[in-house]
Parts: C-alpha cells; sequence; structure tokens
C-alpha cells in the first residue's frame, strides 16, 4: 500500500549559478544590457576566480568564475510580468552582443524571448499567452 507522506518543510525559490569567463564582459552583459543589479561579490583571495551575486525585480542569478560551480551552455527560464516591455527595453541598449527579437509565441502556451550571455548561457524570458 502506498502512503502518501506530507513534506516536512517547504521548498522556495532556486538560484541559478550561471559559469562565466570575463568579470567585464558578464557586468556589461547582465549589469548594462539586462538591468540586473549587483547584490554581492566573493573572492577567497586577491586573484582567485569571482563568486557574483546579481538581482532584478525579485529574479536571483549567482555567476562563477569557479571551474567546478557550474557548465557553460546552461538555459535559465525566467519568468516576466510584461514580455513585451522587457523586449522593448532591451531594444533600446546597444549592446553589440546581443539584439534579441521580440516575444514569440511557443506551443506550450507561452511567449518568449530568448538571449544567451558571452558564456553561451541562454536566459529565457517567458510569459503566459495574454500576459
Amino acid at each position: 500500500m502506498n502512503q502518501i507522506v506530507k513534506p516536512i518543510t517547504a521548498l522556495h525559490s532556486t538560484t541559478p549559478v550561471l559559469r562565466i569567463f570575463d568579470v567585464d564582459h558578464a557586468r556589461a552583459f547582465y549589469v548594462g544590457f539586462l538591468g540586473f543589479e549587483v547584490t554581492f561579490e566573493h573572492r577567497f583571495a586577491a586573484g582567485f576566480p569571482l563568486y557574483l551575486g546579481i538581482t532584478r525585480s525579485g529574479c536571483t542569478l549567482h555567476l562563477s568564475e569557479h571551474h567546478g560551480d557550474a557548465c557553460p551552455g546552461a538555459l535559465v527560464r525566467i519568468r516576466a510580468e510584461d514580455i513585451d516591455a522587457l523586449a522593448s527595453e532591451l531594444a533600446t541598449r546597444n549592446y553589440r552582443g546581443a539584439r534579441p527579437g521580440r516575444p514569440e509565441a511557443t506551443a506550450w502556451s507561452t511567449r518568449e524571448l530568448s538571449v544567451v550571455d558571452p558564456f553561451g548561457n541562454r536566459l529565457v524570458f517567458f510569459a503566459p499567452l495574454g500576459a
């Protein structure tokens, strides 16, 4: 007989860790282009890899130069309240490494805007159809 067990504790939001290779390129993309703010920076010592926390409107990401923290080429889906406003905002920024188009409807009932960072990580901003 299968018995349903009630979880002991609730789970909360996740914080993706994305691999980066160049701090200046990461700042230009995530802060300058996408509009995130740096919340913390950590190095174990001078000259060591950087571990960086960034946030925008409740979305938190961690960026790491540490070899073992994450693999380049990750995919992160981020829900956006107003995907059209985000697309318009990004279109006004003069970032030569990315020129996202307009959000596109998907077969799974969302509209999505995809952007690839300088390290091959893909960020897909999405909103439910009709939002």
